[in-house]
C-alpha cells in the first residue's frame, strides 16, 4: 500500500524569505518563525499571499510571547513588547517548538488537512479543478488570454504553491457561483467574498522580520469578547457551516479566521504536487463587524435611505493605477472623531516602540485590484522609505505639509479630468441633442486616460519636491504639471483641428485659474 502524500508546512521548505546578506531561499514555517532575527523580509511572489502570511505569522508571534493575553494591561503589554524587541535571538525556540507541535500542518491530512475541510470530499457534487484554485490561471469557460492553462489538461502545481493560492482565496477569494455544497440537506452554489478582496493592506516594516511581526502586532482594543480566541488550525473540531459564526476575536479569529471559503486540496500521486481542488462556500450566515488593523479605513457619508444616518466606513480600495504616495498622510494623520480617514489601527502602537527602530520602521503595501465579485485585474506591492518621523506626533508641520501636497495633486488630477474630457467633447463631436446632458459616457475619452496617466508620475515627482520647499504653493506646481500633460497628449490633435486648440486653450485657463479668486454671485 502506497504512502499517505504528506506536505508539513512547518519542515517543507515552502515560504521564501530573505536573509538580512540578501541570501534568497525558501525555508519552512517553523525556520520562518524560529530564524526571524536572520531574515529581512518574506519574499513571496504573490503579493496577496504574502499578506495573508504576515497576518498568520503575526498571530503566532502574539502566541509564543505571550502578547496575546487579554489580561495584560497596555503598559504590561508595550513593556512586555519593548523586551522583546532587545532580545538578540529572537523567538524563544521552546515556546515555537512547543506551539508548532501541539497541531497540525499537514497540507495533506485526513482528519484536519491545514486550512481545508476534508468533508468536501463528500458534501460537493464536484471539484472546482487545480486552474480555479490557482490565482491567474483561467478556469471553467473563461478565454486563455495570458496563461496556457486550461481545463481540458490542467497541470499540477508545486505544494508550495498551492499553499501560497490557499491563503490567498481564504483572505482574497471571489463571490458569486461557486461548486454546489450541500450539508444537512441544504444545497447552495452561493458564495461571498473573502474578507480582504479588493482592498490594500498596509505593514510596518522593521529591519528584520522578527521587528515586523512585533511591531505589526495591533493592540487589544479591549472591547472583544470572553469567548476564547482560537485560529482556524487551533479549532478543536471543524466549524459547523450551518451555525453561528463565532464572535471575532483578539487577536486570531480578528487576522485569520474570518475566511468565506472552503478548500480541500487534492495530491497529485508524486505527494509534492496539487493537482486537483474542492473549492465552495464556507458559511451562508453574514459576516460579523471587524476593523482590520492592516487597512486604511475611508468614511463616506450615510446613503439616502439608509436607517439612523450614520457614515459608512468603507477599506480603502487597492487601485494598481494609484502611487502609493497618495496614502502616505492617511498613514501619517492621527484619527479622531472628525477625521474622513481612519489609519490602520496597528499603526497606533508604533509611538511605543523602541526610538532607534521607528526611525527606520517603513511601510510594505500589498494590493489586489479586484472588483467585489469575480474579476480580479493584477496584484502588486510597494515600499516606502522610513516615513515613522513624519507622523504628526513626531513632526506635525511636515505631516500637515504632506497632506497639503497630496490633496492639492489629487484636486487638480480630478480637474484635469473634467477639463480633458470636455475639451475632448469639444473638439470631436457637437452635443449629442438626444442623450440626457446629466448622462455621462459609458467609456472615458482617450484624452482623459492619456492624461491620467502623464500626470500621476509628474505629480509624483513634484510632491517629493515640495516636500524640500515647504514655502512653494503646492497647487500652482501640480496645475503646472496638468497643462505640461494636456499639452503633450493634444499636441497631435491641435496641428490637424483649430477646434481643439480653442477647446485645450479653454482647459489650460481653467486649470491655471485661482479658486481662492473666483467671484462670488
Amino acid at each position: 500500500m502506497p504512502a499517505r502524500p504528506l506536505y508539513e508546512i512547518d519542515k517543507k521548505p515552502c515560504v521564501p524569505v530573505r536573509f538580512l546578506d540578501s541570501r534568497q531561499e525558501s525555508v519552512g514555517l517553523s525556520d520562518v518563525i524560529l530564524r526571524a532575527h536572520e531574515i529581512e523580509d518574506l519574499a513571496l511572489p504573490l503579493p496577496p499571499a504574502a499578506s495573508a502570511l504576515l497576518r498568520m505569522l503575526i498571530t503566532i508571534a502574539a502566541r509564543v510571547t505571550g502578547l496575546d493575553d487579554p489580561d495584560m494591561s497596555a503598559g504590561e503589554w508595550t513593556a512586555r513588547r519593548r523586551a522583546l524587541l532587545k532580545e538578540p535571538d529572537g523567538f524563544d525556540a521552546e515556546a515555537v517548538h512547543a506551539y508548532l507541535d501541539a497541531y497540525v500542518w499537514d497540507l495533506f491530512d485526513p482528519l484536519r488537512p491545514f486550512l481545508q475541510d476534508p468533508r468536501l470530499a463528500a458534501q460537493c457534487q464536484e471539484r472546482a479543478g487545480v486552474n480555479k484554485l490557482v490565482l491567474g490561471r483561467p478556469a471553467g469557460n473563461n478565454l486563455a488570454w495570458l496563461s496556457p492553462h486550461s481545463d481540458m489538461d490542467p497541470v499540477p502545481v508545486p505544494c508550495d504553491e498551492a499553499l501560497w493560492h490557499l491563503l490567498a482565496q481564504h483572505f482574497y477569494g471571489a463571490a458569486g457561483t461557486c461548486s454546489t455544497r450541500t450539508v444537512n440537506g441544504h444545497s447552495s452554489t452561493r458564495g461571498t467574498a473573502g474578507p480582504l478582496r479588493s482592498t490594500i493592506s498596509f505593514h510596518p516594516l522593521g529591519r528584520t522580520l522578527y521587528e515586523t511581526l512585533l511591531a505589526g502586532l495591533p493592540k487589544n482594543p479591549g472591547d472583544w469578547h470572553d469567548t476564547e480566541d482560537l485560529c482556524p488550525w487551533e479549532e478543536p473540531e471543524l466549524p459547523d457551516p450551518a451555525r453561528p459564526l463565532p464572535p471575532v476575536t483578539w487577536p486570531g479569529r480578528l487576522l485569520t479566521g474570518r475566511s468565506r471559503h472552503a478548500i480541500l486540496l487534492v495530491p497529485a500521486p508524486d505527494g509534492q504536487h496539487v493537482a486537483d481542488a474542492y473549492l465552495t462556500w464556507a458559511t451562508q450566515r453574514d459576516r460579523l463587524p471587524a476593523t482590520d488593523p492592516f487597512l486604511i479605513h475611508d468614511f463616506k457619508p450615510p446613503q439616502p435611505n439608509a436607517k439612523g444616518g450614520a457614515p459608512r466606513c468603507t477599506p480603502r480600495r487597492a487601485d494598481a493605477d494609484r502611487g502609493l504616495w497618495r496614502d502616505l498622510d492617511a498613514l501619517l494623520l492621527a484619527s479622531d472623531e472628525t477625521s474622513a480617514v481612519q489609519r490602520p489601527q496597528a499603526f497606533s502602537t508604533l509611538n511605543d516602540l523602541p526610538p532607534e527602530l521607528r526611525a527606520q520602521l517603513r511601510v510594505r503595501a500589498h494590493g489586489f485590484d479586484q472588483d467585489g465579485k469575480t474579476q480580479n485585474r493584477t496584484w502588486y506591492t510597494s515600499l516606502t522609505p522610513p516615513i515613522w518621523p513624519w507622523t504628526q506626533e513626531h513632526d506635525p508641520a511636515r505631516a500637515q505639509r504632506i497632506a497639503e501636497c497630496r490633496a492639492a495633486a489629487e484636486d487638480i488630477g480630478k480637474l484635469l479630468a473634467t477639463v480633458s474630457t470636455k475639451a475632448w467633447r469639444e473638439t470631436t463631436t457637437p452635443p449629442d441633442q438626444s442623450r440626457p446632458r446629466h448622462k455621462p459616457p459609458k467609456h472615458l475619452p482617450a484624452w482623459t486616460l492619456r492624461t491620467a496617466a502623464q500626470y500621476w508620475p509628474r505629480a509624483e515627482a513634484t510632491f517629493w519636491r515640495l516636500l524640500n520647499s515647504p514655502d512653494q504653493p503646492a497647487r500652482p506646481a501640480f496645475a503646472a504639471d496638468a497643462v505640461a500633460t494636456l499639452r503633450t497628449v493634444t499636441r497631435p490633435a491641435i496641428d490637424q483641428h483649430w477646434p481643439a486648440a480653442q477647446a485645450v486653450a479653454r482647459a489650460i485657463a481653467t486649470l491655471l485659474r485661482d479658486p481662492s479668486r473666483r467671484r462670488k454671485p
